[in-house]
């Protein structure tokens, strides 16, 4: 009976591994990637962003991933990013609701196409980064993310450097699910 009770519990671990969590992975541009030529509007219209999801940047280290308030993203204002990365691979954490601007900093690149809004809701989705922060969070109101200026309050994106997954929206396991799992099991192991 002690056996059969163990050989339950591991394939409950092992079923409750492969259960994904809610946040997504979105590749910008899918396979175009992050460049000129490419309708982001259009490539957004279908998606709903949650909090907790990432944007995954894929371009050449000519072209920047930059953040930028509202207005310089409609006047494609380049200078006053409120993160910005040109590694190649940038991926981008969506931590708070609201709408989210990027352009391309380098000068003209945002007038030809290179440029990109999110509106992200609030969500269940849990926070999918495990990589280390490349850069400082940035800094928004609690408020959604178009206002012109951002305050010093709660960070709303995180922005890492990592290899992109091949595919425009990949499923992450959440470490709280695990968790859960793990003591399910657990309990499961001690009362049998």
């Amino acid at each position: 009976m002690a056996s059969s009770s163990v050989g339950m519990v591991c394939l409950l671990l092992v079923s409750c591994m492969v259960v994904p969590s809610l946040a997504k992975d979105y590749t910008v541009g899918d396979t175009s990637g992050w460049t000129t030529g490419v309708d982001y509007s259009t490539w957004t219209k279908d998606k709903t962003f949650k909090v907790g999801d990432s944007l995954v940047f894929n371009y050449p280290t000519s072209h920047t991933v930059d953040e930028v308030s509202s207005s310089d993203y409609s006047t494609c204002t380049v200078g006053n990013a409120i993160t910005t990365d040109n590694s190649g691979a940038t991926t981008v954490a969506l931590k708070t609701a609201g709408t989210h601007y990027f352009i391309c900093g380098v000068v003209g690149h945002c007038a030809n196409g290179m440029k990109l809004s999110v509106k992200v809701e609030s969500g269940s989705s849990a926070a999918p980064s495990k990589s280390p922060s490349k850069s400082p969070s940035s800094s928004s109101s609690s408020s959604p993310a178009s206002t012109d200026k951002p305050s010093t309050g709660t960070p709303s994106t995180t922005t890492t450097t990592t290899k992109a997954p091949d595919s425009s929206s990949s499923w992450s396991l959440s470490p709280f699910m695990a968790v859960v799992t793990t003591c399910l099991a657990l309990l499961v192991l001690v009362i049998s």
